[in-house]
């Protein structure tokens, strides 16, 4: 498989087990998924689901155990330990939602977005400084440059966090539960953020999350359930352009997601709707060629 030169993470029946001396937990049971370049999306799931580790495996945190993965480009099964430490420096960012792990809390904001500029030995920045400068200009701290974190609220500490996942230029932006600890209006100041930083710097942005309001004002949502992808929220073209411009959203439209071999997970709710007694359904195909699925009349 090659991605083509649209496709910026491709993963194909990625699977993930995770093994202790007395079990094996599958987290991820064949997952597929496409993210084309220059997306702002989020990937959402119940706690359990497998978001959290397809994650992981982008960012290269955690190698998958079968499949295949390729972001930007790069085959992560065949990354060497040397070109995976490569790739975490120069190829994904990574904003988490506890502060305290995306920022060192003696250094001033300035001084955490250069810190990752002097781990890049591949394509080294020549003035650090001022990317730094740069970096926080885009997000709104330039005027908290020298400040240190406990003279930071945490809004304004998840915009420095953002600074500093784009330090050494990276294709992929990974945002795991980024407004897990902000308010209401300060999750709109960083949704605003991943906006401009994929419209200033063409980066692609990815955020895992559990937040409604973020999943519903993104262009498109994957939902994951049972370490498979069971179903994407994609928004309209003028709903989108809607969002661009201030104006609330209107609704996305849900697709379930088939598997290569054809299988497809049918959203809990309506399962529950159908009242089904067992794990049999009908199948048929109408006059328009839509696929209908029914409860057995016995």
């Amino acid at each position: 498989m090659n991605p083509d030169n649209k496709q910026i993470i491709v993963a194909e029946s990625l699977v993930k087990i995770y093994k202790t001396k007395d079990i094996e937990v599958l987290a991820l049971q064949g997952l597929d998924l496409v993210i084309e370049k220059g997306e702002v999306m989020a990937i959402v799931g119940n706690s359990g689901s497998g978001k959290s580790t397809l994650l992981n495996m982008i960012g290269g945190l955690d190698r998958p155990s079968a499949g295949k993965l390729f972001v930007d480009g790069k085959d992560l099964f065949k990354l060497s330990e040397r070109e995976l430490v490569e790739y975490k420096i120069m190829t994904v960012g990574f904003v988490w939602q506890n502060n305290a792990r995306n920022l060192i809390p003696y250094l001033t904001a300035l001084e955490n977005v250069m810190m990752p500029m002097e781990f890049n030995k591949t394509n080294p920045i020549k003035n650090k400084r001022e990317r730094a400068k740069d970096l926080l200009f885009l997000t709104g701290m330039d005027m908290r440059a020298n400040h240190r974190l406990s003279q930071l609220s945490g809004g304004e500490q998840q915009r420095v966090a953002i600074a500093l996942a784009l330090a050494n230029h990276p294709a992929v932006l990974l945002a795991d539960e980024p407004t897990g600890s902000v308010d209401t209006r300060t999750t709109e100041v960083i949704l605003d953020m991943f906006r401009t930083v994929n419209k200033e710097l063409g980066t692609t942005v990815v955020i895992v999350t559990h937040d409604q309001e973020i999943s519903k004002k993104v262009e498109r949502v994957v939902a994951i359930r049972d370490g498979k992808t069971s179903s994407e929220f994609i928004m309209s073209y003028a709903d989108r352009l809607a969002g661009i411009e201030g104006f609330s959203h209107g609704e996305q439209v849900e697709y379930a997601v088939l598997d290569r071999a054809g299988r497809v997970q049918i959203p809990k709710a309506l399962l529950d709707r159908m009242n089904l007694e067992g794990n049999r359904l009908l199948i048929n195909m109408d006059e328009d060629n839509r696929v209908v699925l029914s409860a057995p009349s016995d």
